[in-house]
């Protein structure tokens, strides 16, 4: 047999060696699933999840229900503290008046004592003058002490239903942001129930497809168009179709303008934020629905760029998308 020379074992070592470590490091970079992307939830789990949800919301929204019918009650009885609390102190100052008018009355008339030496500041609460005017006035003096009295616990009384109030206020608020959070964590387990349609090329972008329907819109078009009709309201109306050929995808059937306000009108700052909601909604679904780009308040976003870009001035409120976020899909 024929004995290998030194270089050749080396050589063979050597492939040995490159080929364990080309191993390790195939397996150092497959990930820990086996390579296999974490799948898609199915219809059935998304259903599940949207039962839980359900019944936790429902139990927010009870609990929400019972602190507003609460709330009601300490704001009505807030309102009442408050009310005696202004009687109470008409009454306490006009006492108040008369105990003074009785004051300055014993001075001038040469009365002893206490009430001279007081008269520069007469302190109410104090026993000084409660012991000066005791022979004279005392009826008068008891009834002082009453309306003092009823006075500072009108005072209490309305601080205690007004913090009361306050942290009422804050807890349903509370309860309120628990509530919608949950209402729109259902609302994202809804618009997955629906598939998207068409046919998705493996580097994910997608085969177009031609508009069909009453409303000559592409069925991905359309079904962007529901969820976000059926999720923000879009009160204004949705524009869609126009056979005008502007260069851009209206004419296709592949886009659709959301109208936040009505004639070219700036909208108000609550459709403004509906705007905003809708934009941030088809940019987070973007690349699920097939959404091409976003156009709103004269910026571009557009898939795979990750950031707003800027836009060029076309010289009005709409032409420039302030009055309307735009919705193009491929």
């Amino acid at each position: 047999m024929a004995v290998a020379a030194p270089g050749d074992r080396w050589r063979a070592l050597l492939r040995v060696v490159l080929a364990v470590g080309l191993a390790v490091i195939l397996a150092m970079a497959l990930p820990v699933t086996g390579g296999h992307a974490k799948p898609k939830p199915s219809p059935k789990q998304l259903r599940k999840e949207l039962s839980e949800l359900q019944k936790n919301s429902d139990k927010l929204i009870a609990e929400y229900y019972s602190s507003r019918h609460e709330l009601q009650k300490v704001e009505k009885a807030e309102k009442a503290a408050r009310e005696r609390l202004r009687v109470a102190q008409a009454d306490f100052e006009r006492e108040s008046a008369q105990l003074r008018l009785m004051a300055a009355e014993q001075y001038i008339s040469g009365g002893h004592g206490a009430i001279p030496a007081m008269f520069g500041e007469i302190d109410l609460n104090g026993l000084a003058l409660v012991e000066a005017l005791t022979a004279e006035q005392g009826a008068r003096l008891r009834g002082f002490t009453e309306v003092r009295d009823r006075h500072q616990r009108a005072r209490t009384e309305a601080k205690t239903r007004a913090d009361e109030l306050s942290d009422r206020v804050e807890e349903l608020a509370d309860q309120k942001k628990a509530a919608e959070k949950v209402i729109d964590k259902m609302k994202d387990r809804i618009d997955r129930l629906y598939p998207t349609p068409g046919v998705r090329r493996p580097d994910g972008s997608w085969v177009p497809q031609l508009p069909s329907g009453p409303d000559n819109i592409t069925p991905r078009m359309r079904l962007v168009k529901t969820l976000i009709a059926e999720r923000f309201g879009v009160p204004y109306g949705i524009g869609c179709y126009r056979a005008i050929q502007d260069g851009g995808e209206h004419p296709l059937g592949r886009a659709c303008d959301f109208m936040l306000s009505r004639g070219g009108a700036m909208p108000s700052a609550a459709e403004a934020r509906r705007g905003d909601e809708i934009s941030a909604w088809a940019i987070k679904n973007a690349r699920r629905l097939g959404i091409m780009y976003i156009i709103y308040k004269q910026r571009i976003w557009h898939v795979g760029t990750g950031a707003w870009r800027g836009m060029s001035n076309r010289g009005g409120t709409t032409a420039n998308h302030y009055d309307h976020p735009h919705i193009s899909v491929y």
